[in-house]
């Protein structure tokens, strides 16, 4: 199986990598188009700020390739928050995947959110053998409020979407790279879709 990770210099690519190995797979990290079209799955992470992460995705034309791809792509974390179509992180446009905004959780509560979330009503082939309420791993000081593509919630502030999906496309705001068994097993889940 061929595995393309999305390289635009805003990702803990090498985590990712790790934990696919350790599941038995390789994956190639690369910004080429052409491996990225002829994979057979995407993953799409993301550490660090909106706008310069669609100022790089831009300068190498990926903003109009992954909207394109037909294959099974997995948005991490940033990535997720990029496939919506706009994040109040620098009021940015994102790639309008998901329709959906991306909001800064308020003073009010601690940001960055850090640490291990209990996640619930889960939906989907991307959560088989996940049990309801497991704990993902997050970091993150944006959410996407609940929407029509919600496949998965978590509390934090108040209810938002820790996974959405549509189509070809899935997005996870927590790190399963970082979340254990149960991250390891949505890896699994999404390799296999």
């Amino acid at each position: 199986m061929n595995i393309a990770i999305i390289d635009y210099g805003a990702g803990n690519i090498q985590s990712l990598k790790f934990a696919l190995n350790r599941l038995g797979y390789e994956a190639i990290v690369t910004k080429s188009a052409t491996v990225i079209k002829n994979a057979d799955k995407v993953i799409f992470p993301g550490v660090g700020h909106a706008s310069s992460a669609m100022d790089k995705l831009k300068a190498t034309k990926l903003d109009v390739l992954i909207p394109a791809l037909k294959q099974p792509v997995l948005g991490i974390c940033l990535g997720m928050q990029l496939m919506c179509n706009y994040s109040e992180e620098g009021n940015t446009k994102g790639l309008g995947i998901f329709d959906a905004k991306v909001k800064r959780f308020p003073n009010t509560v601690k940001v960055p959110q850090i640490g291990w979330n209990e996640i619930t009503n889960l939906e989907g082939a991307l959560f088989k053998n996940i049990r309801e309420n497991e704990f993902m791993y997050l970091v993150h000081s944006y959410y996407v409020p609940l929407n029509s593509t919600t496949v998965a919630k978590a509390t934090y502030y108040k209810l938002y979407s820790v996974a959405m999906q549509k189509d070809n496309f899935y997005g996870v705001q927590f790190h399963p790279e970082k979340s254990s068994a149960a991250g390891e097993q949505l890896l699994k889940n999404f390799l296999k879709i």
